[in-house]
């Protein structure tokens, strides 16, 4: 059983950073296209940022130039730096994970074979 599991998540006030991360076991993420997607109260999912495993990166428009998505394969975590909070980034994060790579992009990572429980990251003005 795969399990991916959050942490990092908190309370911040706008312009200030986070870094969340993403702890896998019985998977190599190295083998794995990875991404962050988000769900704020009463809106659909969004995809947030993924990653090849050649590294290779993708983000919203919302998110660039802020947000950095990278990994570690040697530990199996995946981060995402967040810099410049903004309250409209107010969500649940969740991680997430599939073998498939043609389905490595952010229309997809929403949807993803694998995903975790979630970290709240909460933006006040």
């Amino acid at each position: 059983q795969v399990h991916l599991v959050e942490s990092g998540g908190g309370s911040v006030q706008a312009g200030g950073s986070l870094r969340i991360s993403c702890a896998a076991s019985r998977i190599t993420y190295s083998d794995f296209c990875m991404g962050w997607f988000r769900q704020a109260p009463g809106k659909e999912r969004e995809g947030v940022a993924t990653i090849r495993n050649d590294g290779g990166t993708s983000y919203a428009e919302s998110v660039k130039g802020r947000f950095t998505i990278s990994k570690d394969n040697a530990k199996n975590t995946l981060y995402l730096q967040m810099n410049s909070l903004e309250p409209e980034d107010t969500a649940m994060y969740y991680c997430a994970a599939d073998a498939r790579y043609f389905l490595c992009n952010l229309y997809n990572v929403i949807s993803f074979g694998y995903e975790g429980q979630g970290t709240q990251v909460a933006v006040s003005s």
